[in-house]
């Protein structure tokens, strides 16, 4: 399940890749968000071994990032202090 997510998460960042910087190729993009071309590839594919911290410069390059602070994030009740 946390895999299928993950897969979901990266193909958001490859349509917003090639949308945003549609003339940069894998290598220019990883180049811009300071990672390898090979760690951008598992960020695609979801790998579960990238940091969270790597997915956050993506966003912040992208002008995604404001979703971030959302993570893990506790639903609030009305009976809550």
């Amino acid at each position: 399940m946390a895999q299928m997510k993950l897969s979901r998460l990266g193909q958001n960042l490859k349509d917003a890749r090639r949308r945003l910087y549609p003339a940069d190729n894998m290598a220019d993009f990883a180049l811009r968000i300071g990672v390898s071309r090979a760690t951008l590839q598992k960020m695609e594919q979801g790998d579960l071994s990238v940091s969270l911290g790597k997915y956050y410069q993506a966003g912040k390059l992208l002008g995604l990032e404001q979703g971030f602070e959302q993570l893990l994030l506790a639903p609030r009740s009305l009976f809550d202090d």
